[in-house]
């Protein structure tokens, strides 16, 4: 990922989640079941040349899109669908389809462009995956995994980023 392969790490870990979640074990060429850093390596390598970046990074939604569906038709599973939810949606109609793509066991990954709150320094220009969800009365959490870690943001704080440039999601239908 430090390498500039954000988009292709959270496109392997979604195959990897749908393979042992849903089942299409076609995504993932290995044991889904039995992880090892060598074969997700190796993994990592044939994703990035359907999701390689060029001098600005994966930085559409249409083009992650692309990508991960010309993998998925390599792979065999060219019935997979995706579309994209983009950051000028509010932010409930995005919590709404996070809510549904988690409640489903989907990954949902995660653009974010610019985002003027420095909070979010670290993930700016930067491809993540939404794995979790917790809702307070007024207030939608999304748990954030990058970089090895998770972290829980407010999805209102995140999604609103100041910026007419804002990223968006992508929405698996298996």
């Amino acid at each position: 990922m430090y390498d500039g392969g954000c988009a292709a790490v959270t496109a392997c870990d979604l195959c990897i989640y749908l393979a042992r979640e849903k089942g299409v074990e076609v995504l993932y060429p290995y044991h889904a079941d039995n992880l090892n850093k060598t074969d997700y390596l190796a993994f990592s390598a044939v994703m990035k040349q359907y999701l390689h970046p060029c001098w600005q990074g994966i930085d559409t939604l249409e083009r992650y899109i692309s990508g991960i569906a010309a993998y998925w038709h390599h792979a065999g599973m060219g019935a997979l669908r995706a579309d994209g939810l983009p950051g000028a949606v509010s932010w409930e109609k995005a919590a709404a389809q996070i809510k549904e793509q988690i409640d489903n066991k989907i990954l949902v990954p995660f653009l974010l462009l610019y985002h003027k709150n420095s909070m979010f320094k670290d993930l700016q220009w930067h491809w993540f995956n939404l794995a979790g969800y917790k809702e307070f009365e007024d207030e939608f959490y999304v748990k954030a995994v990058t970089y090895g870690e998770f972290h829980w943001l407010n999805l209102r704080e995140l999604w609103n980023t100041g910026y007419r440039r804002k990223g968006g999601i992508i929405r698996i239908f298996p």
